[in-house]
């Protein structure tokens, strides 16, 4: 028995208009979310065109044109959208019947580079009993005939077994929603003996160390403690009401343990710093899990993603905004400071889900509505825009 992904019918709109676009081929991304008995598409994300006059005057057309490389791209810019709880799970392709033949063969390819791409920036390992198969559907633009396929990425040499594609309506309009602010104070010694230090490893490395601290914690669903294996609705009233106004937010608190490891003893070693990076600030996450009876395991593991998630997403965009407008260096005595990014949310139409981005002070909200159409292909409202958060550095 092949895996059965239950897919939301505007992703079946959206796939159908991408089909009579005319172009020869279309790619994009399937979003949404693992469990252990199915999986849930929630959005479909066409790749941007690159360059439109390149690809318009390519004839014959060929899949072998196919930019992976931009695909891939596309992929991590878009997971930093994506709140605990939603991934990438897989790719589309939608090709006239003369490319259709060579469709799962070139599928493949960029379902296992996406992962390879995706799990490079991650600073969390899955678990062991993690769902690791991953969709490749395909559409001929000519005949709408729709295969689906998966293929493990935990295994190089996995072959395609078949899926079914099932649609449902208002599939998350009534999802479960977990929120909670962490207070974020972390240090970071750099150490003398690297004097030409790379600030954005040591930062990563710092992270890394942070976020198993992260992993350690107890986390209190609306004032308690609940076993892993608990249905996460268990004792509570499911409110009554049309489908959208049926979302149930848990709002989540964060214990870290102030104390690493069980051996009352340890050693100490001292290191001679150069000086040291310095994260503070509160940050607000988020994450949504489906409400087919989801397990409280489930739901703190995509709260904990979401947690680790947008501080090293925020520390990446400070980096990559730094290399873009060459910002000098200031001398090693010297104090500098950098405003890390804010987060922001943005309703998903008929659904209860919220996408996420990230705004520096001066940037207009029309360049937020920008990347949206471009990432997202999403039209977005300024009203819809949801600042969640303060100034973090």
């Amino acid at each position: 028995m092949g895996r059965t992904y239950l897919v939301e019918e505007g992703v079946g709109q959206y796939l159908s208009e991408l089909s009579t676009a005319g172009r020869p081929f279309v790619t994009g991304l399937l979003i949404g979310q693992c469990s252990p008995q199915r999986d849930y598409v929630v959005r479909a994300v066409r790749t941007p065109p690159r360059d439109q006059h390149k690809e318009e005057n390519i004839s014959p057309p060929k899949l072998a044109a196919l930019d992976e490389e931009w695909v891939t791209t596309h992929a991590s810019q878009v997971s930093r959208m994506l709140p605990g709880g939603l991934v990438v799970l897989g790719v589309f392709m939608i090709a006239t019947p003369e490319l259709s033949k060579d469709g799962q063969s070139t599928l493949r390819k960029l379902i296992f580079s996406v992962e390879k791409s995706l799990t490079k920036r991650r600073l969390w390992k899955p678990a062991e009993e993690e769902v690791s198969d991953r969709a490749a559907l395909q559409i001929c633009s000519a005949t709408k005939k729709v295969v689906c396929r998966t293929y493990d990425v935990q295994d190089p040499k996995s072959s395609a077994k078949p899926a079914d594609w099932k649609y449902q309506s208002a599939l998350s309009a009534s999802w479960l929603a977990l929120g909670c602010t962490v207070n974020v104070n972390i240090h970071i010694p750099l150490l003398a003996t690297s004097p030409n230090h790379d600030l954005e490893k040591n930062t990563k490395n710092g992270l890394n160390r942070w976020s198993k601290q992260i992993e350690d914690s107890v986390f209190l669903i609306n004032g308690q403690v609940k076993d892993d294996d608990t249905e996460l609705l268990e004792g509570q009233k499911k409110l009554k009401g049309n489908t959208q106004s049926s979302t149930q937010f848990s709002d989540v608190k964060v214990l870290t343990q102030l104390c690493q490891g069980s051996s009352p003893r340890s050693t100490a070693t001292v290191q001679v710093c150069s000086g040291s990076i310095n994260l503070r600030g509160a940050v607000k996450c988020r994450a949504y899990v489906h409400n087919n009876k989801p397990r409280v395991k489930e739901a703190i593991q995509a709260l904990k993603r979401d947690i680790i998630n947008t501080l090293s997403d925020r520390c990446e965009i400070l980096f990559e905004d730094l290399i873009l407008n060459e910002r000098p260096q200031k001398k090693n005595f010297e104090r500098e400071y950098h405003v890390l990014p804010q987060r922001l949310f943005v309703p998903v139409a008929g659904s209860s889900v919220m996408l996420s981005d990230y705004k520096f002070s001066d940037e207009a909200t029309a360049e937020i509505q920008e990347r949206f159409v471009e990432m997202l292909d999403q039209a977005v409202q300024a009203e819809d825009i949801h600042m969640a958060e303060g100034i973090s550095t």
